[in-house]
């Protein structure tokens, strides 16, 4: 029930995501014919939803029949593998921590989102809008986490990770930053290879970039708005005159496949690292297109037991 674009697109994206990918997916909503056509899949039933501008965790405690209690309560009683969700992240947040509880040794759970590299394999940007106000330490754990992740889910080898700052010299920063900065060069069981700018966030720097909450979301947000004026600005370019028209009918076959892979829903949406089941959030304004590759991510990371490989790390870290 979470979206801009809910029930309609969330349904036709799990359709196909069970159609043409294969895989089981369980709808969470009201079983009253408010989702339409479900082609057959299960329905779970929640009587509530948690609007977008809800309060997160006023909500999450409130109404515990919402869809988003529910689906995570199905994942901590194993009903289900993973959850997905492009409602309101504050509540999927909390449904998650709440229900599926914190990972052994985890301080905080945080937001990681895959940003699209042109040409190459994402950087995964953590946190991105979990925990607005941060310590240094908790930011070396979001380290450690989404280097996991980008391990399991891209398959890379002790993966590269970088702090975002405004500068590129360890004495750059805020307080937290530095101090951040000090305790990954210290070593903290990753490969950190020092300080990334924002500018180079698109251009594949580093296979993580680790900040605070506010910073990335800040940053996720910016981005995206500025991928948008980019888009708009190119296409009045193009239609401006028959002679820049005749030019985009040359420049687009060239130009649309990589818009496509800058394009967000491309990329499955964020996962919540640190609870104890598969939590994937989804932007707001999610198609059925992103919904089947959130899916898709979700069974992935089920399947690769990533929140086993998390719980394990921090437990012998915890122990040692």
């Amino acid at each position: 029930m979470g979206g801009d674009k809910a029930p309609g697109e969330i349904v036709a994206g799990a359709r196909q995501a069970h159609e043409e990918l294969g895989l089981e997916v369980v709808l969470v909503g009201p079983d009253d014919g408010t989702l339409g056509d479900v082609g057959g899949l299960e329905i779970l039933p929640a009587s509530e939803s948690i609007a977008m501008d809800e309060d997160p965790a006023r909500a999450v405690r409130t109404k515990r029949d919402s869809s988003l209690v529910r689906a995570a309560e199905a994942v901590r009683d194993r009903r289900a593998s993973a959850m997905v969700s492009a409602g309101n992240t504050g509540a999927a947040m909390g449904s998650a921590v709440l229900k599926l509880g914190r990972l052994r040794g985890v301080a905080r759970p945080a937001i990681a989102t895959p940003l699209p590299v042109p040409g190459g394999r994402p950087t995964v940007l953590i946190d991105g809008g979990a925990n607005p106000d941060c310590r240094p330490e908790w930011l070396v754990q979001f380290a450690r986490m989404a280097s996991i992740y980008v391990e399991a889910r891209y398959g890379v080898a002790e993966p590269s990770v970088a702090l975002l700052s405004n500068g590129e010299e360890a004495s750059k920063g805020s307080e937290v930053v530095k101090e951040a900065h000090r305790l990954l060069a210290a070593g903290a069981g990753v490969r950190f290879v020092g300080n990334l700018e924002g500018r180079d966030l698109l251009r594949g720097g580093a296979d993580v970039v680790v900040t605070d909450g506010f910073t990335g979301n800040v940053a996720l947000k910016a981005l995206e708005g500025a991928l948008e004026v980019f888009v708009s600005v190119l296409s009045k370019a193009i239609s401006a005159t028959p002679e820049t028209k005749a030019a985009g009918d040359v420049l687009l076959p060239a130009l649309l496949p990589q818009a496509a892979a800058l394009d967000p829903e491309s990329t499955g949406g964020a996962m919540l690292l640190g609870v104890g089941g598969v939590c994937i959030i989804s932007h707001g304004s999610s198609t059925a297109r992103a919904i089947v590759n959130a899916v898709r991510v979700a069974h992935e990371m089920a399947e690769k037991d990533l929140v086993g490989h998390l719980s394990k790390s921090f437990e012998e870290r915890a122990e040692s």
